[in-house]
């Protein structure tokens, strides 16, 4: 039962310390009354909580919405959300909203504001947080009743520890992915086994990976500073191997509140608990230790606020709604928030604007601005996204077409590989899962919705068994937490020998140990790399990434991976490279930018073409050819072709458009060095091909084994069970339409010489040449 002291009426701030039971007491008050709402945080928290809750009460009663995944009940009298997706129109008898001094997010701040300004539940509702946000409650919120909790156990300054000495029962914390990949190996070569937490694991991979550490089948867990909110484990000690984390523009020391919400995790209800540094980082400066151990921070003085009456009737006046000046001193517009920046980079784009003619077209391009970018890699790939989501969603049926979702779907389906493998590709599952709950996006939400959360499940569980292979021992555990001989765990299965249809796989599971020897530490080499001139990079056929200068051996930086297409591939650097968050980041992008060149030049005269003096029968096919990796059939465009003057034609084969006899298409996209590379992406993105295929061959005799996108990646077309070059193929129909053979073995020896075609499968490709159904469909 809920506290009998703990506030009834009106509005409460529930603030103190971590491990003090607001949480707890919230789910206690909602259950109080008929009905409630609320609102934490994180997906993983939502559904902890939402799992927890139907436990007792069963899952009839209770409702779970985040940006990722919906469940609704009819029945449903609870109701328990990120905070973002609060149906504040829904009337509730009881609302809470968790960590309340996040409304000084520099992203998500304004959230929290707006719930703090806005959500009320029919008869109570408590905020909950930091006693860090009282000034700001008591500000904007004058008539909330403040109730201060202490922690419930002493949480003391342990100092510095080496990683040898560390206890059973510590949570090791780093702020980014390959920092926590290099501890846990450290760990589980020194102890036996490790958990591994990071924010982009999914719900089930979180718990399964939890479930280890509470089982006490390891003692030692890994996390970044995702276990800082709702993750409530049977933590003895925290020890921080960092103090620095990349927050989305730069590196910077975290905040004493923040340290204190991490270490926090240390000691349970009544278990006392220890925080310190792991060695080599130093111990915590006496006034920073001291005030997580007495829990007395800067009271937050400023939080993000954003205007919510918005104007759509133009783009333009939905920028201007959105920097509206705030009512208040202590509230604060958001800096470069992504929302907006995607906004900008959007309305830059003529698409977009061309398709913004109404109020609800406007609507729905803010509403698309707000779709996550996951990966967290260029702008750029991301508004490429959007754009395209607005194009369809802006068509006739205002839906998106079941097969592009389809298409978009199919290369994550997809268990193999390791573990920066399976991350990149539950990240793009999360954005698709997101897109498919908005609401009208596509026609059968709950069908899709089915689909991405079963790729999500089948993506965890491999990635558990994935982070178990790597980090768990497979040795006996001893139980003294000491041992002569460091436990090793057993070895991924190597892939080397199918290196033909898993190119890169190799590369992706390479451990720490067996990467490049450093000639420099990794933050010194990578600074040159960050700077470096584009001729320092190459691209592999395997799909890696390396650094190639004079006088010094050639280095692998990074590998793809399958991204949103097959042109923009994912950069997965190295997971061995020992670097900050930010650097990783900014290097990430550095090679994302010279591989995002490398295809523009690829397809130069689609990217590169003006968008201004550009009649639209151009820019339609412009856009089909980049649709269709930089060749159309001619029946596909004769049509249009009729439409276009001789000053269109003009223009566009002067931007490098070849008007040919079988094709129209792109005569730099079938050159030696962008044949390479369309082989390289072609590999990387879709499912192996035939082991007979030949890089740059001019025919292939039997392409049935082969889908139609790959092949047309690859620069084919196909005519029946035949597949020529499509450069080559066009000058073959040439050569037939100026001089036609008059017999049938001329005839051959010009398909012959022309593109290696067999005799034998001659007929079948005049045929299908010949046929009204011919072409690449």
């Amino acid at each position: 039962m809920a506290d009998p002291h703990a506030p009834r009426d009106g509005v409460s701030a529930l603030l103190g310390p971590t491990n003090t039971g607001k949480t707890h007491r919230a789910v206690e008050r909602m259950l109080d009354y008929d009905t409630g709402m609320l609102g934490v945080p994180l997906r993983l928290l939502a559904r902890e909580l939402y799992e927890r809750i139907s436990a007792r009460i069963g899952e009839a009663r209770v409702g779970l919405l985040t940006g990722e995944e919906k469940r609704l009940p009819v029945t449903a009298r609870y109701f328990v959300c990120t905070t973002e997706s609060m149906p504040l129109d829904r009337d509730v008898d009881f609302v809470a909203v968790d960590e309340i001094q996040l409304a000084s997010h520099r992203q998500r701040g304004h959230i929290f504001t707006s719930r703090l300004l806005y959500a009320r539940g029919r008869c109570e509702t408590w905020f909950l947080g930091s006693t860090s946000a009282e000034p700001i409650v008591r500000e904007l919120v004058p008539t909330a009743k403040i109730v201060d909790h202490p922690r419930f156990s002493v949480l003391r300054d342990a100092g510095q520890c080496s990683l040898g000495r560390l206890a059973p029962r510590s949570a090791v914390v780093a702020f980014s992915a390959a920092e926590v990949y290099r501890l846990a190996e450290r760990v589980r070569q020194r102890h036996g086994g490790v958990a591994v937490v990071l924010g982009a694991l999914s719900p089930r991979t979180r718990n399964a990976q939890v479930d280890l550490y509470q089982s006490g089948e390891v003692r030692h867990i890994v996390a970044t500073d995702a276990i800082g909110m709702g993750l409530n484990m049977e933590i003895d000690h925290v020890a921080f191997a960092g103090l620095r984390k990349f927050d989305g523009t730069g590196d910077r020391l975290l905040h004493p509140a923040e340290l204190a919400q991490i270490a926090g995790r240390a000691g349970r209800y009544r278990n006392d608990g220890s925080f310190g540094t792991l060695a080599p980082q130093p111990r915590l400066e006496p006034a920073v230790a001291r005030a997580i151990e007495e829990h007395r921070f800067r009271p937050l003085s400023q939080v993000q606020w954003r205007n919510e009456d918005l104007d759509f009737r133009s783009v333009e006046r939905l920028a201007v709604s959105l920097r509206r000046p705030p009512p208040r001193r202590c509230l604060v517009l958001p800096d470069n928030a992504d929302d907006e920046q995607a906004l900008r980079w959007l309305s830059a784009r003529a698409s977009v604007r061309a398709r913004c003619n109404h109020p609800d077209d406007v609507e729905l391009l803010w509403e698309l601005c707000q779709v996550p970018d996951y990966q967290k890699l260029l702008v750029d790939h991301h508004v490429e996204l959007l754009e395209e989501l607005f194009v369809q969603l802006t068509e006739s049926t205002g839906r998106l077409a079941d097969d592009w979702l389809a298409e978009q779907l199919r290369p994550l389906d997809d268990t193999s590989g390791g573990i920066d493998r399976l991350m990149a590709r539950l990240g793009f599952v999360r954005t698709w899962t997101f897109i498919t709950h908005r609401r009208n996006w596509v026609r059968d939400p709950p069908g899709w919705q089915a689909r991405t959360r079963e790729l999500e499940d089948r993506l965890s569980d491999a990635l558990h068994e994935a982070l178990i292979r790597r980090f768990v021992a497979t040795t006996a555990t001893r139980t003294d937490g000491a041992s002569k001989t460091p436990a090793r765990a057993r070895p991924e299965p190597s892939l080397r020998g199918d290196a033909w249809h898993q190119p890169l796989a190799a590369l992706a599971e390479l451990s720490p140990a067996v990467d490049t020897p450093r000639e420099a530490s990794d933050a010194e080499f990578f600074d040159a790399v960050e700077h470096a001139d584009d001729a320092a990079f190459e691209l592999d056929r395997t799909g890696a990434i390396v650094y190639s200068i004079a006088d010094r051996p050639d280095r692998r930086l990074a590998t793809l991976a399958p991204g949103r297409d097959w042109l923009t591939p994912q950069v997965l650097l190295c997971p061995s490279f020992e670097l900050p968050g930010g650097q990783r980041a900014r290097v990430t992008r550095r090679l994302t930018t010279w591989l995002r060149d490398q295809v523009r030049r690829l397809f130069s005269p689609l990217f590169d073409a003006p968008t201004e003096d550009i009649d639209d029968r151009c820019r339609g096919l412009l856009y089909e050819l980049a649709q269709a990796a930089g060749a159309l059939s001619r029946r596909q465009v004769d049509r249009r072709r009729q439409r276009l003057g001789k000053t269109h034609r003009a223009w566009l084969r002067r931007r490098g458009i070849t008007f040919g006899d079988g094709n129209v298409y792109v005569r730099r996209a079938w050159q030696r060095d962008a044949l390479a590379l369309r082989w390289t992406l072609t590999r990387v993105f879709f499912p192996p091909l035939p082991p007979q295929l030949r890089f740059a061959a001019r025919s292939i005799a039997d392409c049935r084994q082969i889908p139609d996108q790959p092949l047309a990646a690859l620069g084919y077309a196909r005519f029946g069970r035949v597949a020529l070059r499509v450069d080559h193929g066009d000058r073959l129909l040439s050569a037939l339409r100026r001089d036609p053979p008059q017999t049938e073995q001329t005839l051959a020896a010009v398909c012959q010489r022309s593109v290696g075609l067999a005799p034998r499968r001659l007929r079948e490709f005049l045929r299908h040449w010949k046929s009204p159904a011919a072409g690449r469909d």
